[in-house]
């Protein structure tokens, strides 16, 4: 096998698991997407509620959130996820692009958000 042949086969090798890594991260991303979002809506509508009750401005700030748990719970929730991580794990997929096209760009090549390669045309000398 040519020079050549050996390093069109290791680029297929690494285009098929780079597609590979980036299709495996796709559901876990999606999943992550959809609690974010149910977490975030839960506040929201707690904090709606909380904030148009009328004792609330009435009571103490413990006591308000006693009186509105759900929002209490929710928010802290929100905030526990943040901690955790989840805003690196719902843009994992394109975060592993991101840093792959900038090692990519150094040998004239970029890859789409599949993971799919693509060969930049050569540079052409100028005369």
């Amino acid at each position: 096998m040519s020079i050549e042949q050996t390093a069109c086969e290791d680029l297929k090798a690494f285009e098929r698991r780079l597609t590979e890594v980036i299709t495996c991260l796709q559901p876990s991303a999606l999943r992550w997407r959809v609690v974010l979002v149910t977490v975030s809506a839960c506040t929201a509508i707690g904090a709606y509620q909380w904030l148009t009750d009328p004792t609330t401005s009435e009571v103490a700030f413990v006591q308000s959130l006693f009186n509105h748990l759900f929002f209490a719970i929710s928010t802290l929730t929100l905030a526990i996820l943040f901690l955790m991580g989840i805003h690196k794990r719902v843009v994992a997929p394109s975060i592993i692009c991101c840093r792959t096209r900038q090692v990519l760009a150094d040998f004239n090549m970029w890859c789409d958000d599949t993971g799919k390669l693509v060969l930049k045309p050569r540079p052409t000398a100028s005369s």
